[in-house]
C-alpha cells in the first residue's frame, strides 16, 4: 500500500511540475483577447458612418477598374 501511495505521490508532484499545459493556456488567453479586441475594432469602424464599408468599396473599386478615387 506504501508503495502504492508513493507511486501516486510521484505522478501528482510531476504533474504539478509540468508546465506544458499553462503554455497552452496562456496563448489561448491571448488569442481570445486579441479576438475580442478585432471585434470591437471592426464594430467601431462599420459604426461609424460606415466608413469601413466606403474603405472596401474604394479598394474594390480600384481592383476591378482603372479608376480609383
Amino acid at each position: 500500500m506504501k508503495k502504492l501511495f508513493n507511486s501516486f505521490r510521484t505522478s501528482i508532484a510531476g504533474f504539478a511540475r509540468d508546465e506544458e499545459g499553462a503554455q497552452v493556456v496562456e496563448y489561448a488567453l491571448i488569442i481570445a483577447v486579441v479576438s475580442i479586441a478585432l471585434v470591437i475594432a471592426l464594430q467601431a469602424l462599420t459604426d461609424n458612418g460606415g466608413g469601413f464599408a466606403t474603405f472596401i468599396t474604394r479598394v474594390t473599386n480600384c481592383l476591378t477598374t482603372a479608376t480609383c478615387t
